[in-house]
């Protein structure tokens, strides 16, 4: 039965991988995807320094929630430690994604939070895009940085201090969606500053929006 979960799962992420280059958020081998696998302290993600063009379901890796490699020929991602802090301690979330997409990220290097100041992103995060604090990778540094950020936070983005974007979701899907729609506000969010300052929008909109777009808005699940 685990085998069977693991391939469709091993499939599903190196599908989604194809998302990142596809929308312009990662360069090079840069950036990667992860998934809890159900009932099981276990995740799939990207091997180490592979190219994308280069990523099959065959080469994604099996670790558990220490960061241990469990399955696979690669070497896991190096952000692997992080990805499992976050499965570890967020038992809700069921997928992570990681992108140094461009504007996101400048707003990462001034340190800044992406203001609530469109629809979309009231829609999407419930409010501001949180910035995390700086941490270096190798350990489970960044992942402590996300969860003592995203906890409690409706959004499922953080733009972790002079690093990068963060993503998470009830699976792998919905987290590279948030990482889309994150680089599309970062960016339309910049060019409005070069304008002027934008509007901000009132809190009771806020929550309206975000309830709409989380609980109303797309198609009821077929019966």
């Amino acid at each position: 039965m685990i085998a069977s979960v693991l391939k469709e799962i091993r499939q599903q992420v190196a599908d989604l991988h194809a998302e990142l280059p596809r929308n312009e958020l990662v360069v090079w081998t840069a950036g990667n995807v992860s998934a809890r696998v159900p009932g099981e302290d276990l995740l799939v993600i990207k091997p180490s320094g592979v190219r994308y063009e280069d990523i099959t379901a065959d080469n994604m890796v099996v670790c558990d929630l220490d960061g241990n490699l469990v399955e696979g020929e690669l070497s896991p991602s190096s952000d692997t430690a992080a990805h499992a802090y976050v499965y570890k301690h967020m038992p809700e979330v069921g997928g992570v994604v990681h992108t140094h997409s461009t504007y996101a990220t400048a707003w990462s290097a001034r340190g800044e939070a992406i203001p609530c100041v469109l629809t979309m992103i009231a829609d999407e995060f419930g409010g501001e895009i949180p910035v995390g604090p700086f941490a270096l990778i190798g350990d489970d540094s960044i992942g402590r940085g996300i969860v003592e950020t995203l906890r409690g936070h409706r959004s499922p983005a953080v733009l972790m201090r002079n690093h990068g974007v963060f993503t998470i979701g009830r699976d792998a899907k919905a987290a590279v969606k948030a990482a889309v729609m994150c680089e599309d506000v970062a960016r339309t969010v910049h060019i409005s500053r070069q304008i002027g300052e934008p509007l901000p929008i009132d809190q009771a909109h806020i929550d309206a929006l975000y309830a709409r777009y989380q609980n109303v808005y797309g198609q009821e699940p077929a019966k």
